[in-house]
This record gives C-alpha cells, structure tokens and sequence, in this order.
C-alpha cells in the first residue's frame, strides 16, 4: 500500500511537469528529490516506470524528471543496490539514445545520470553504454560525450577501458560523416588524453600501476592521422576548433617517433589556421602542448620549424588584449607560453628574431617584442645569464622611443631586469635614466577627448607607470639598493627632471634609510667616488629652492624637506640638531594647510628690491654727470625683471627720486626708451611667443607709466607743471592706448590700469599742490575722470576682488577739485558709477581663509571711504540745500534698497555727508530748509531698520537734518537744542533688536520731529510716510506706521473729512504691502476711526462683496479690539444667521430630474464675518459669554451644509481668486463653517480641542458627507476632555435636533452624544441617563446610520462609564443582539457595530448575563470569519477572542468553537488586510491558554505581538509541530478544514492552507498517520496543482513531497 501511495505522490509530481512556470518546475524537482531522499530506491523505479509509460512525454518534461533522478543518484550513490542501478543505467541509456536526432537538454540529462551513476558502478555504466558502442556502427552522439564526461569524473575507473574504447572507436572515425560527431569524437579524444595523462602523472594511486604510455600510443597516433589529415581541412570553423582542442593533449601520447616524423606537419598545419580564425585561443594553447610534448622528447624537427614559429606567434602579441574580452586575454598567455617554451630551447635563435624588431617602424611590434622579452626576461632566467650585455645593448634604440605605449613597455621590460639583476650591468644606469625621464613627463594639461583606440595611453599614464615602477624598484627589490644609491641624486638638480622630484626625493629617502640601518657610515654620499653627484650645497639649494613652492608637483615640497632631513649626515654632520628640530615643522606645517590657505609671505623671505632701487636713485640724483646718469638709468631700463611687482615698484621710485635733481634727463631717458632698439627688439621677441608677449609688453608699459608718476610727484613743481600736459600725459596715454588698425584699443591687463591710476593720482595731487605757483587749468582733467569712470564700469558688480574701484575713486576725488568744474552730465554719470560699483557690491563672504579675508575686508573698507571722499569732494562744489536734494536723489534708491548692505552703506555714506555739511555750512541770511519733511520721511522710518548699524547711522542723519534746519532758522551752528540733542539720548534704543523698545524709541523720535518740523511741511512728511509702510524693510515700514498712528492720535480731529479717503489709502496699501505689522497698524488706524464713527466704518464693511479680500478681513478683525462692541456684533450675527434657511433646493442641469442644494448668501455672509472677528485674539472674552450658543449654532451650520453648492455667481468669483493666486480663505459653504467652528473654540480657550481634531484629521471628516459622523466623534471626545464643563450647556442646546427633521442634523447629534458617552465626564456630569436613553430610543430610528451610531454610544458607556454596564446589562445585551439581528441593514453595518460594542462591553457584563449567550454568540459569529467585508471580519474575530474570557464553566463546549476556527483564524494570518491579521493575532493569543497546549499557547504569546512582524512559513511549521504532539487525532479534520480553503478567493490563503497540510503531515507521528485519507488529499491537491497562481502551485508540490510521511 505504501509503495503504491508513494508512486502515486511521484506520479502527480510528474504528471505536474508539463507546468509552464519555472519556479513551479523547480519545486516539483525539489519535491521529487525530497521523496527520492526516504526512499531512493522506490522514487528511482517509479521515475523509470513513469518515463517507460508515458514515451510521448515531451522532453522539456522528461528533463525535469532525468534531473531529479540524478540528483537522487548523486546524495545516495552508496545506498543503491544492484537491481536499482541496472533499471536506472538501463533508463537513462534508452532516454539518451531513444532519439537519434541530438536533442541536447533531454540527452544531457540522461547522460548526467549515467555519470553519476558511473561514480561507483562505473563497469555497469560501462557494460550497458557499450552495448550502444559497437564496431562498425557509428554509435549516438551523446555516448561518445558520456564516454569524455566518465573520463573526467572518474579518471582511474574509466582510463582501463579506454584502450578497447580507442580499438572499437578508430575505425568509426571514417564512418563520421556529420560536423557533430566529428565534434564529438574530438572532443571525447580530448578527454581521454587529459584522462591518461593524470593517470599516468598518479600511478602511485592508480589501481593498475603497470599502465603505460605506449599502451594507447598507437591508437592515439592512429586517430591522430584522421584528425589531422582529414577532418583539420574542413570548411566548418568550429570543427576545426574541435580538432585542435584534441590534438594538444594528443601530442603528449603520441609515440615519439611518429610525433617527431609529423611534426614538420603538424606545426604549420596549427600554425596556418591562426589566418582563419580570429579567435586563437584554442589554437594557442593546443600549440603550447604541442611545443611542450616536442620538447619533452628531445625533437630535432623544431630546429626547422622555428623561424615559422616565431613569425607567426609575434603577431599574435602585437595585437592589443581587448580585457573585456576573456578569450583574448588568455590567448595572450598561451602565446607567451609558446615564446616561454622555445626560448628555453632556443635561446640564441630566439633573440635574434626579436632584438632587431625592437627597431622596427611599426608600433605595435616593438610593443609586443618588449613584453615577448619581458616574458622570457622572467620565465628563462638561467638561459638568459650569458645574454645580459646583448640584451642590454640591444634596448638602447627603445629607450630613445617617443611612443607612449612603447615607453610603458619599456618601463615593464626594466622592471623584470631589475628583479634579475640586468641593471647591474653596463648600461643599467641608462636604464634608469629612461625611467626617471618617464617619471618626469609633463602632465596633459588639456583633457583629450576618448580616443578611437582604447588602448592609447596619455603621457599622464606612463609617468603614473614610471612613478610606481621606481617606488617599487627601491623598496623592494634589494639587490637594486646600489644600484639606484648615490646614482639617483644626479637626478636631482637638473632643471628636466623637476617634475620627477616627488618621486625621485620619495625614493631617495627610502634608499638612505636602508643604508643607514646598513650602518652609520654607509649613508655618507662619497662624493670623491662620484664625481658626477650634485655638492651638498648645490643639493641643498635645490630642495630648499623647490620647497618653496610646496604644493606643486605633487606636494614635492615635503618630499624634498624629508630628503633633506635624511641626508643632513651627507651635507654637513653639524646639521643633524639643527634639522633634526626644524624640518618636521615646516612639514607639519605644509601638511596642515592648503594650496589656498598657506600663506606665502610666511613661507619665503621676500627680497628687498625697492629698498635697494631707492639707494640707486639717491646715488643718482646726487651725481652731477649727466652722461653717467642717463647711463645707469639706461642700464637699469634694459636689465629690470619687468614682471616682478616689487622691481617695478622699485624701478619707478628710483627715477622719482632722480627726478629731484635730474628731470629733463630722467623724462628724456624714459622717451628715448621707448624710441630705442632694445625696446621694439623687446616687442618683437615677445611677439613671436603669443602666448607670452601680450603679459610681458604690459609689463613694460605698466613700470614705464609708473615711472611718470612717481617723477611729477617727485619733481620740483616749477618744472613740473609746464611739463604735465605736454610730455607726461601724452607719453603716458600713448603707452596705456594701443592702435589696431588705427583704432585705439584700450587694455584690460590689471596692472597696466593699476600704475595708470597710481599716476594720476601721483600727477593730480602734484598739480594741486603746485597752486602757489600761479593759477593752472588742467585742460585734460574731464577726459582723466572719464577714463576713471570707464574704469569702474568695467569692474564687476558681482565682487570686489582688485581695487581698481577705490584707487579710480581716489583719482576722482583729487581731479575733482581741479579746475575748471566738472559738467552736469560728467557730474552726474560719475555719482551714479561710483554709487552703483560701491553700494551694489555683495556682502563680503565670511567662509573664506583667514588670510584672504583679512585682506578683503581692508579693501572693502578703503573702498567706502574713497566713495565718500569723492562725495565730499562733489557736494564742496554746491553747499546749498538744492545741492544737498541732488546729492540725495541719487542717494535715495539706495537708502530705501531691500537689500541690507546697500542700505547699510547708503546711510553710512549719508550720514558722512551730512556731517560734512553741517561742519562746512555758513548761513548769512535766514532762507527755508524747503526739503527738510522730504528728508526726514527719508530717513526716519530707518531708525527702525533691521540692521543696527543703519538704525544708527539714520539717527545720525536726523540730529543734523534738524540742526542744519535750526541753522536756516537763524541759530549759530554751535548752538544746542535741548530736544534735537535728546536724539543722542535715544541712541541706546536702537541697539536692541526687540520691537517694543524700537517701538518706544520710535516713539520718541516722532515726538520730536513733530515738535520740530515747521507746520507747513507736515502734510508732505505724512505724504511720505504713508510712502514708508511699502518700505521693503519691515522694521522700517513698522517704524512709518508708528509716527504715522501718532500722527493721527494728536491731529484725527482735524481729518474728519479725509476719512473715507484714510480708509482707501489704508485698503490699497494692505494690498500692496503683506507684512503683519502694516495689517496691526492699519487695524488701529481702522478702531481709531471705528470708535469715532462705528456704523459708517460697519456699514461699509458689510457692504464688501463676498469673498472678503484679506485686507478686508483685516479690517474686520480691528472690530474686535473693545470687548462690549465685539459681544454686540456677535449677537447681531447670531441672530442673523438663524433669519434665513442655510440652502435653497434648485432642479440641477445635469442631475437630470434630480434637485442640488444651493447656500444662501445671508447666513453665508454672517458666518465669514464671525470667522473674521472671532479670529482675532482680542474677542475672546465675548466668544466666552456666548459659548453654547456659538458651538451648537455652528456645529449644526456645518451639518445643514454637507453637500451644499455656492451660488454660482460666487463660485465663478472663487474660481478666479484661485485662478491669480492662493484666495484669503474657501467660500465653500461647509468648509467656511468648519474653519469658522474652529476658530470659535480657539478663541473660546478650547485650543486643546481644537488642536486634537485636527491632530486626527477630524475638521476634514467633518466637513465629509462620507465621514462626518466620525469627525463629530472626534470633536465630542475632544470636548469631553478638554471642555467638560461647557458640556451640560452644550448637551442642553444640542437636545433638540434628535427631533429634527434634517436626517444630517440627527446623525450629528446621535454621533456627538455617542462618543460623550465614551468619557467619564458625563456621569459626573449627571448626563448619563439622559443620553443612555435617547440612543436607546434612536434604535427605531429610520435611518441605518443613526441606529448604528446609537449603538455606538450603548457600546462607548463600558469606556465612559464601567460601573454602569452591570446596572444596565441584560439591557444593554439586547440591544446588541438585536442589532446582529437587524433585519434593515443589507450591509452588516448596524451589525458590525453590535459586534464592536459587544467585544467592549464584554468586560463589564455580569458572568451570568453571557453564558446564556455565549454558544448562541459565537455561532452567530462564525460566519463572518470569511466574509467579504475586511471590518466584519476584524470584528467577528475579536469578539470571538474576547468570548474566550467566559469559557470558564463551558471549557470543553467552548474549546470545541476553538478548534473548529483554529484553521481559519491561522489562514487568515495571510488575509490581505493588516486589520484582520492583527485581530487574528490577538485571538489566537486570546485562545492559546484554553486550548490546553502549553508549547501552543507560549508561541502564539511570543510570536503574535502586534509588533513583532511574522515568518509565516517557519511560524506554521512550529504551530503543526505542537498540533500533533497535542492533538494528533485531530490530523483529519484540520486537514478536512483547510481542503475548504482550496477554493478560497485569496491567494495567500490558498497558497497557505496546501503549506499548512504538509507541515501538519511533516511532524505528525507514524501512530496517527492512517488517520489521513490519503486519495481524496491527492485528489484535492492535483486538483489545486492547476490553480491560475503559480505561487499556489509551487506549495501544492511542496507539499505532495512531504506526503511521504504518512505512505
């Protein structure tokens, strides 16, 4: 019975074959083999009996079931007996052979189960193949592979029988008429030589000791002859492949003779198919065997065959190894091997074919002869001994090659000399010259693009190469320690090896290091035995020279200062306590800084050029031959370093100086220069580098126009003013302007406008200074200024990096006060430069190196105060008030900029010049201040500015405004108003940054300006205030609309009439400023007026078209500033609401006949006009006094809204709100009331409720006609716990509406008092009665949504009020189970909520009360367990869990109902809802201790916590395992249980219930397995095996290979 149940479950795993899915394929194999591993023998004969039965099984199937076999025979090869191997050897030879077509997959696995058997029954394998195998017929392709494979895998059990094989096979040879089987013959010849050979090379293991080579030498020679003289020629590449493969490790066996007699042959026979294939690999390699086995017996035939060898085996290497090619890459080695072979042999010939191709013109074969002689270089050294010199000699032509694939050849070529002592040789040192020249190439500065060939290389490669290579010769080859110690030092200082100092300087070190663990003495440098070595002071000089550039070159820096530090016993041995101190500091030093950060005037000494320049112009002016001097100044001219800055600062300052006494020579000299040859030849070898003439000629002009400067400052000025004109600037323009073409082209080299500046400035203060001598018109000053200004317009505005800007400013401000006056227009264009290439600069960056913004603050800093020198200087020309309002004009943008620091500096440089004008004014005759207001209004809101440096500086401007204004009036400019110098007091306010103290500074300010501003200019100043509040600054718009409000409280009488204006004023601010301290101080603005004039303001507010804009929403909100007013206009609104219906039914176009509900527009408009008012934090005490109503009044407003449509004029209105930008606030009805309620309870002090429905999206529900019952939920269970005592006014006001007529307005307040009755608020309220028995009477209610939620509420009193559940028990029972039994409610809901409310209750309930129910219940219930409905399904099974807490007394009736939801709860733990997962952890953990298991009721404890996650597969294995330990009789009726499961609609659980069987049958013991009725299990299970899912399949034939525990 067993045997036949057993082939049953291996018949229906194989009748699953033909499933097309691969992973079910894979695990009807896995199964197959899990029952071939309990009975091998069994799974075997019933795998043989299902193939022999069904012979039209296609063989894609029949491969599955031959794997399977295979695998059975491999894990139990020692427990087969006899009679199973013969049925097996038997089945897999008729399958291999069956076809004799060759149909790979299927034939392959038949012959695998051969091999496997063959492992130990090779000679029954071998006794059945052979019979397949028999003379003078051409047997199955796949025989003669199985042949090859035993071969292989059992080399002393299958190498007897080669020798009859070998007999029988050769004559077959010529009966092979098709490619595969000449194929497969060569390919079994292959194996069968490998075979032999490992034999042979292991007699001392093999079974039969006394087999020898020439034992199948002559049948090897004979298949030789076909392969090669037959089957070799033929047109079919891949045969030929096949035949080559074979013939290598044919050679070895050959007889020696007859190998020796083919091999004149055999070696051009292999050597000619290289020309038709283009993948040699396999010919290079059965080549090697070939050459090897030549060798091996002693052949005098490969003497001839050489030359050709060596011909056709160069190029092979010449052509570049493609590494994302595998093949080619070996195909390489294989060659190499073949050079490897033949220069042992032939060492001479060898070389002399190869060293004179070094000098060949193509590229790739001097690449390939260097790495064919690396090859031998490493492979041959002992042949190679006697060679050094000639291959020495013969590298000195590759050495000069300029190719860098060649060069990183040669640098390969010198790495394997070294290692064998080549370099010791003559010549090595030219070697080694080779290689430092390599470590020296430059770097490709410019990134190529990709190259055609992949294989080029960029001379950054072969130094990377070279660099490795040296580092590697002087660390680790030893014996290379004397050879590159001293000689590397050479290197050292030659100017073309300098790129090579890092890594020479690295080696260097290491190789010292040596020599000092040598000894102390070897380490000394012997310079009298080298003559060719750098002195120590030439050595010293050039470390310390390249170290002061330490970052180039690879950091050569410190590896030059660590060289140093190694050799200070070499250079001078009184060095050693110095150095030994000082050189790990300057390395630690460059390795904690940058490139960027060190600073290199700390690094170097900078020489003092200009000091000694000025002692050569001191000692010229002071000679009296005028020869000798304009012949040093020649000399000096000709021999200066023009590029260097501090020689032509020193060049310039020495012509200055001679110009004291010497001016018509020193001028002369420096135009005869210019005329001179030695300039032009400058220019012109300097143009012949046009990389490098452009900078260099500059350079020249640049010390020459700074000469000028420094000579007409130095010069007498008698002299110098005549000269100034004429020569000086003349010269100096024809230097700075170059001509192209006759067009002057003006220079952007930024040391050229640096000394053109420098002069100028030197010229304009050396006329101005010249005054005295007479009156001097500077014709040539605006064309100078213009210049200046084009200068400044060609700087950047994005950053300030040179100062051009201050210098040109500089030069401006001595210019300007030059006669004659600047022009209008010249005036103006130079003011507008400065100011915007000044004040527009960006902020100076704080994240820059210490050093560099260091430097760029004083530039910063030197560039302001050139721009109000310049200002100054300017305002000088005009100190009236119509010069200071132009000053300002162009100052004002700049003062009012929302950029911080154009405003910082534009009122740092207004406050200097007003100084300035108050210190330079001198009033004759009183006259008006007639833009004071105007200046004021400018300056006054920045006292409230956010940077504090403005803040103060605007005060500043405000103390002299009206200072200057009492001058105008008459007082002496050193008269002290006591009000003005309170401002000096107020200072201190505007440090701090707080608003309240800036407020009351502000304040203070105001007062007095308005105590001190002349009437007539009031007005204007409050023009410009209002101006002020769009001030970008807030701060500053703040600061305007405080002196306006204090305006406007001292002086509102008087504007009665300028009202509705103020107010129109205020509304088109609001929209052009969003900034909340405008909104504050237009509210106060708006209640000032308000409290005057409330009906007007109302009225006009009111009349606004909905939806109200912001600004008029602002304006509402200033309503609720007084307490009294803000409760009367709530209960005007109130009362308005309730005037009118909330919506208005209309028949809806595209409703058809059905209606839509339209708002009204009056309650509408009331409920946006509470929001806005309640909105404002000053309402709160009125919101309080009307509490009740507010929150009954707009709870109900949001039910009458669900659903409700705006008019649709308003709704095309909020369309285009939308439609230009975010709109004020939704006008949709319901949303309005909700966001209006929301704003109630903040303003009402119940932020907490607020906050915590909106924490659970509760608002959202609300205003959901889907979800608003939930919302409310969540609104009354925050409000009983964070406004319980506004509660029984609540309750009272909501009594009411249960009678409504709405059914929305009952269903809120059903909800409401559902979730109060949750809290435990209400009883102590006293309302629990009261709402227990309104929701009792809502049971009847006609609407299913308001009976279910009255069950709620019944279901929420054991949360709100436990104590009270026994009291009304048997009451409140009833009510549940008669909403299970809800005839009304064709969607289970009032049923789902009587099984909550059940489950919640159930803890409170009197023991008595449900028992009677208990059965009735939990059947009642069962059928939900599988419901379509997800939440019936959570709730059936936690109320089924918490039943179990009254199993007590019906413990054997109840763990009945356990058992018999066991297997569904355990299935459902793969439900596709996490919500029902959890519900069924938490039922079976409720379950576990009823069930009498301790190992059970402990697993679903630990392994079913709603945090843990779940392996379901390992969990339902240990879940069986305790089954059928505890309750093994119940085997058949789980089973019975989970076949229902077969049909289910969900995957997981249909996949799980097939898994859950096998475990149940995996760990069930052998007492208990007859319980299984095994045909209708099978039956179920194939059934199942065609489900749709794949997933479902794959565990069905799991589970069928497990049925084999209960056969």
């Amino acid at each position: 019975m067993m045997e036949s149940r057993l082939k049953r479950l291996a018949t229906t795993l194989m009748d699953a074959t033909t499933d097309k899915d691969p992973l079910v394929q894979e695990q009807i194999y896995t199964a197959l083999c899990y029952l071939g591993e309990s009975e091998p023998e069994e799974i075997l004969n019933s795998c043989d009996e299902y193939l022999r039965q069904h012979d039209k099984l296609a063989y894609p199937h029949r491969v599955i079931i031959l794997k399977a076999m295979e695998t059975v025979v491999r894990n139990n090869i020692s427990l087969l007996d006899k009679n199973t191997v013969k049925v097996v050897i038997f089945l897999a030879s008729n399958e291999m052979t069956k076809s004799k077509e060759v149909i790979r997959d299927w034939q392959q696995a038949a012959s695998s189960v051969l091999v496997a058997v063959g492992q130990r029954f090779i000679n029954k394998v071998m006794e059945e193949v052979l019979t397949k195998f028999q003379p003078g017929i051409l047997p199955h392709y796949f025989v003669l592979q199985t042949f090859a494979n035993l071969s292989v895998s059992n080399v002393f059990g299958m190498v007897p029988f080669l020798n009859s094989i070998l007999g029988t096979m050769l004559p077959m040879l010529g009966m092979a008429k098709q490619d595969h089987m000449k194929a497969v013959f060569c390919y079994a010849l292959q194996h069968f030589s490998e075979s032999i050979q490992e034999y042979l090379a292991n007699l001392d293991k093999a079974p039969d000791p006394t087999v020898r080579k020439d034992t199948f030498s002559n049948e090897i020679f004979s298949a030789y002859e076909v392969l090669f003289n037959s089957w070799l020629q033929h047109r079919e590449a891949k045969l030929r492949l096949a035949v080559v493969e074979a013939l290598g490790p044919m050679s070895h066996l050959m007889p020696g003779e007859k190998l020796e007699e083919q091999l004149p042959r055999l070696i051009p026979g292999i050597l000619t198919l290289y020309k038709k294939h283009a993948e040699a690999f396999y010919i290079s390699k059965s080549l090697c065997q070939i050459l090897e086995a030549s060798v091996n017996i002693g052949s005098r035939s490969l003497d001839v065959q050489l030359d050709a060898l060596l011909a056709t085996l160069l190029p092979q290497i010449c052509v570049p190894a493609d590494p994302s090619v595998p093949l080619a890459v070996k195909n390489h080695t294989e060659v190499l091997r073949c050079f490897t072979v033949l220069a042992c042999c032939f060492p001479d010939r060898v070389l002399a074919f190869l060293l004179p191709k070094l000098e060949s013109s193509n590229e790739r074969t001097r690449v390939g002869t260097l790495l064919i002689m690396r090859q031998i270089i490493n492979s041959a050294p002992s042949q190679m001994e006697i060679k050094k010199p000639f291959i020495m000699s013969s590298m000195r032509l590759p050495l000069q090659d300029s190719n860098n694939k060649v060069k990183r050849a040669v640098v390969q070529v010198i790495s394997a000399m070294a290692h064998h002592g080549y370099l010791e040789q003559p010549g090595g040192e030219a070697m080694m010259e080779f290689l430092v020249r390599q470590c020296a190439l430059p770097s490709d500065l410019q990134p190529k693009k990709q190259p055609l060939d992949p294989d080029d290389l960029t001379s950054d490669s072969v130094q990377s190469i070279s660099v490795n290579t040296l580092f590697l010769l002087s660390t680790t080859v030893d014996r290379m320690n004397n050879v590159l110690w001293p000689y590397l030092l050479e290197f050292l200082t030659p100017i073309q090896f300098t790129n090579a100092l890092t890594p020479l300087c690295k080696s260097l070190m290491c190789l010292a290091m040596k020599k000092q663990e040598e000894g102390e003495g070897s380490s000394l440098i012997r310079y009298d035995l080298n003559a060719n070595l750098p002195s120590p002071y030439a050595l010293t000089t050039r470390l310390l020279v390249v170290s002061s550039q330490p970052y180039a070159g690879d950091s050569r820096g410190v590896a030059a200062l660590r060289l140093l530090a190694v050799l200070h016993s070499s250079i001078h041995p009184a060095l050693d306590h110095l150095w030994s101190k000082k050189v790990p500091l300057l390395v630690e030093h460059i390795e904690e800084n940058t490139e960027k950060s060190l600073s290199q005037k700390e690094w170097e000494e900078k020489l003092l050029l200009n000091f000694l320049y000025k002692c050569i112009g001191t000692t010229l002016g002071a000679c009296t031959s005028k020869d000798l001097v304009q012949k040093q100044l020649q000399e000096l001219l000709e021999t200066a370093r023009y590029h260097e800055e501090a020689e032509r600062e020193g060049l310039a300052s020495c012509f200055g100086i001679c110009a004291i006494n010497h001016l018509e020579e020193t001028l002369a000299k420096l135009e005869e220069f210019v005329r001179s040859d030695v300039f032009k030849k400058s220019v012109g070898l300097f143009s012949i580098f046009k990389d490098r003439s452009d900078g260099d000629v500059e350079r020249i002009k640049s010390s020459l126009i700074l000469c000028y400067g420094y000579v007409a400052a130095c010069a007498p000025k008698e002299l110098l003013l005549p000269r100034v004109e004429a020569d000086i600037l003349k010269n100096i323009f024809q230097y700075f302007n170059t001509k192209v073409l006759g067009i002057k082209v003006e220079t952007k080299d930024l040391t050229l406008k640096l000394c053109l500046i420098r002069s100028i400035c030197m010229i304009s203060q050396a006329i101005y200074s010249g005054r005295s001598c007479g009156d001097f018109v500077f014709s040539r000053k605006a064309e100078l200024v213009a210049q200046m200004v084009e200068f400044i317009k060609a700087e950047p505005l994005e950053t300030l990096r040179t100062p051009v800007r201050q210098r040109a400013m500089v030069a401006c401000t001595y210019l300007v006060i030059l006669e004659p006056h600047l022009s209008d227009p010249d005036r103006t264009e130079l003011m507008d430069t400065c100011l915007a290439g000044v004040l527009a600069l960006p902020p100076l960056e704080r994240e820059e190196n210490g050093g560099d913004i260091f430097n760029r603050e004083m530039l910063y800093g030197d560039t302001i105060s050139a721009l109000k020198d310049l200002l100054k200087s300017l305002l000088q020309r005009n100190l009236t008030p119509h010069g200071l309002q132009d000053m300002f004009a162009h100052l004002g943008p700049w003062i009012k900029s929302g950029k911080e620091h154009e405003r910082q500096r534009a009122v740092e440089v207004s406050a200097a010049l007003l100084d300035f004008y108050l210190s330079k004014l001198n009033v004759s005759t009183v006259i008006p201040f007639y833009n004071l207001g105007v200046l004021i209004a400018l300056f006054s809101p920045r006292c409230s500015d956010s940077q504090p440096s403005v803040r103060q500086h605007a005060l500043d401007c405000l103390h002299s405004l009206l200072y200057i204004q009492l001058c105008y009036e008459g007082f002496a400019r050193d008269h002290r108003d006591e009000m003005v110098e309170g401002l000096k007091a107020l200072k201190k306010g505007l440090e701090e940054p707080d608003f309240t103290v800036l407020f009351h500074t502000c304040n203070n300010i105001a007062t007095v300006i308005g105590k001190r501003v002349p009437p007539d200019q009031l007005m204007s100043l409050l023009l410009a205030m209002f101006e002020g509040l769009v001030d970008p600054d807030k701060n500053c718009s703040r600061a305007a609309t405080v002196m306006i409000n204090c305006l406007l409280k001292e002086r509102g009488g008087v504007l009665q009439e300028k009202v509705p204006d103020i107010m129109s004023i205020i509304h088109s601010k609001l929209e052009e400023v969003d900034e909340e301290h405008v909104r504050k101080a237009a509210q106060q603005t708006v209640y000032i007026l308000a409290s005057q004039h409330k009906s007007v303001v109302v009225s006009s507010l009111l009349g606004t078209s909905l939806p109200f804009d912001s600004h008029t929403c602002t304006m509402w909100r200033a309503l609720a500033t007084e307490p009294t007013l803000t409760t009367q206009m709530l209960e005007q609104l109130l009362e308005k609401i309730g005037r009118d219906v909330p919506y208005k039914e209309s028949r809806s176009f595209l409703l058809g006949s059905g209606t839509e509900r339209i708002a009204t527009p009056l309650p509408l408009a009331v409920t946006s006009a509470l929001y806005e008012i309640m909105s404002a934090p000053e309402a709160g005490p009125a919101v309080l006094d009307l509490y009740p109503q507010l929150f009954v009044t707009l709870l109900l407003r949001v039910s009458s809204t669900l659903g409700v449509q705006l008019p649709k004029s308003l709704q095309s209105k909020e369309r285009r709100s939308s439609s230009h930008g975010p709109a004020p606030r939704s006008l949709h009805p319901c949303s309005c009331a909700v966001e209006t309620l929301k704003v109630m309870l903040a303003r009402g002090g119940s932020e907490e409720v607020a906050r915590a429905v909106a924490s659970a999206g509760g608002w959202d529900m609300l205003a959901s006609p889907e979800r608003h019952h939930d919302g409310v939920a969540l609104l009354a269970g925050a409000m009983a716990r964070h406004a319980g005592p506004r509660l029984p006014l609540v309750v009272k006001n909501l009594l009411p509406s249960l009678s409504s007529i709405f059914d929305s307005q009952r269903v809120t307040t059903t909800a409401f008092f559902a979730q109060l009755l949750s809290s435990n608020v209400v009883n102590d309220l006293i309302l629990l009665e009261t709402m227990m028995d309104s929701m009792t009477g809502r049971q009847k209610d006609t609407c299913t949504l308001v009976r279910m939620l009255a069950l709620r509420g019944l279901g929420n009193i054991a949360s709100g009020a436990p104590e009270k559940v026994r009291k009304h028990g048997a009451k409140l029972l009833a009510s549940m189970v008669n909403g299970m039994d809800d005839k009304d409610d064709p969607h289970n809901l009032v049923a789902l909520e009587a099984m909550s409310s059940l489950s919640k209750l159930l803890d409170h309930l009197e023991q008595r009360d449900i028992q009677s129910m208990l059965l009735h219940i939990a059947i009642r219930i069962r059928p939900f367990f599988d419901s379509e409905q997800p939440d019936l399904r959570r709730s059936s099974i936690v109320l089924f869990g918490n039943l179990t807490k009254f199993s007590e007394g019906h413990g054997e009736v109840f763990l009945e109902q356990i058992l018999n939801g066991l297997v569904t709860l355990l299935l459902h733990l793969q439900d596709p809802r996490p919500e029902v997962v959890k519900a069924c952890k938490f039922a079976l953990r409720m379950c576990g201790p009823s069930m009498g298991c301790e190992g059970l009721c402990e697993m679903f404890l630990n392994h079913l916590r709603e945090d843990r996650s779940l392996h379901y597969g390992e969990f339902m294995n240990n879940v069986c395992k305790h089954l059928m330990q505890s309750y093994p009789e119940m085997l058949n009726r789980l089973i019975s249980t989970n076949l229902f499961y077969f049909k289910s609609s969900w995957v997981d659980i249909r996949a799980a219930a097939p898994m859950f069987i096998g475990f149940l049958v995996l760990h069930v013991d052998e007492d208990h397995c007859q319980q299984v009725d095994l045909d209708p299990l099978i039956s179920a299970l194939n059934l199942l095996l065609k489900d749709p899912v794949p997933a479902v399949r794959v565990k069905v034939a799991e589970t069928l290979g497990r049925l084999v525990r209960v056969l």
